[in-house]
């Protein structure tokens, strides 16, 4: 039996195999923010750090990040910029995947018809030509 087994009221501390990164919404940075601009009395901002289970650095990122306007707003769209396409882009690619497969196609005709002149060669039949 091991200590845990003993203490039944124990909570047992689960590890995870890849932690994953917190992420805090804007309104909850904005929320602290105001809290610890409003603290007075010393230490009063460390327990408030400590009670939120955050680090100094986040407060004064989070400062700079209101000095400069990003915690005004909506938060801003992360990701590549979606690109607006043109209806003449769509129509150019598709032509150019079409005169690609005709080209395969008139590729694949002319090796069939020199295959079969190949052929009649072999046999010794005459192969006709096309008349102009």
């Amino acid at each position: 039996m091991n200590a845990a087994e003993r203490n039944g009221s124990e909570r047992e501390t689960e590890v995870v195999a890849k932690p994953t990164r917190r992420r805090f919404t804007l309104e909850y940075k904005r929320k602290v923010v105001r809290e610890a601009d409003g603290c007075k009395t010393p230490g009063a901002v460390g327990a408030l750090l400590r009670r939120e289970g955050l680090y100094s650095s986040h407060l004064a990122v989070w400062r700079a990040a209101r000095e400069r306007g990003e915690l005004a707003g909506a938060p801003k769209k992360r990701g590549p910029v979606a690109r607006v396409m043109d209806p003449r882009d769509k129509t150019i690619t598709a032509q150019a995947r079409e005169i690609v497969r005709w080209k395969h196609r008139a590729e694949r005709a002319e090796a069939l018809v020199e295959l079969q002149k190949n052929v009649a060669a072999l046999l010794g039949t005459p192969f006709e030509t096309e008349k102009s």
